[in-house]
């Protein structure tokens, strides 16, 4: 059984492993991963493990936000030191649970849990977790520019990227138009689907849509073409390659 771990306590993570080993000896721990990020770029780049155990909070985050940039189809096993509450959101379709610190009675129920149900696990449903732990979220619809000493819509559905330039912020329709945004970058990131809206870099957001083309580029970072086209050359932050590649698979 290949495993990995994703967990940010070197303690925590030893103290599991070492309890797997006891557990059954043929287990395998391909990795022991402490963020969001570090996962994120693991799993874009690795044959998927036959079981993952899994913190909540990481060093970079809530562990959640890895299947929002990846595709994760190993069963998930959950650690956690939160309380009953949450925990009952983590058995829909299936998923398990251990309560940290980890004892080794739990981690056999949990193993042989998953040996009784690999042939046949669902995949894991991310959304039924986000949903049963936090509200529905409702993002912005419509912004209000003002052009002149006018002021208009634009729906959010028109625009095709933000961009930072010229000491503001811009929202570029998809005909082309050039709408100053009287908020923050930070501000609009919030308000705007991250389904639709990525932010590429500190100083533009992309709707998926208005991407034409996308080259490699020097720093292991990313060149979008947009459409309508940018005054600015568009560059993906190196940092930020591997979650937009799962967003784009998404």
């Amino acid at each position: 059984m290949r495993v990995v771990l994703i967990e940010d306590e070197n303690p925590a993570a030893e103290r599991l492993r070492s309890l797997l080993r006891e557990a059954d000896p043929s287990i395998e721990v391909l990795e022991v991963l402490d963020s969001v990020e570090e996962s994120v770029a693991w799993f874009l780049s690795h044959p998927q493990p036959d079981l993952v155990f899994m913190d909540i909070h990481l060093a970079d985050g809530i562990s959640f936000a890895i299947f929002d940039a990846v595709q994760v189809q190993a069963p998930v096993i959950f650690t956690t030191a939160y309380d009953q509450y949450a925990l009952k959101a983590f058995t829909v379709n299936s998923l398990d649970y251990l309560l940290k610190p980890v004892e080794p009675s739990e981690l056999a129920r949990a193993l042989a849990k998953y040996r009784n149900m690999s042939r046949q696990f669902p995949p894991v449903n991310v959304q039924a977790l986000l949903q049963a732990l936090q509200p529905p979220r409702n993002y912005q619809e419509r912004f209000l520019v003002k052009i002149g000493d006018q002021y208009k819509y634009i729906p959010a559905a028109e625009i095709a990227y933000c961009l930072a330039a010229e000491g503001g912020v811009w929202l570029v329709a998809q005909d082309g138009k050039k709408l100053p945004a009287d908020m923050t970058m930070e501000v609009l990131e919030q308000q705007l689907d991250p389904r639709l809206f990525f932010r590429v870099n500190r100083k533009c957001m992309v709707r998926h849509t208005a991407i034409h083309r996308i080259h490699t580029w020097f720093n292991s970072r990313l060149k979008l073409e947009l459409q309508p086209e940018s005054p600015e050359e568009i560059l993906v932050s190196r940092d930020r390659v591997g979650e937009f590649k799962g967003w784009l698979n998404s």
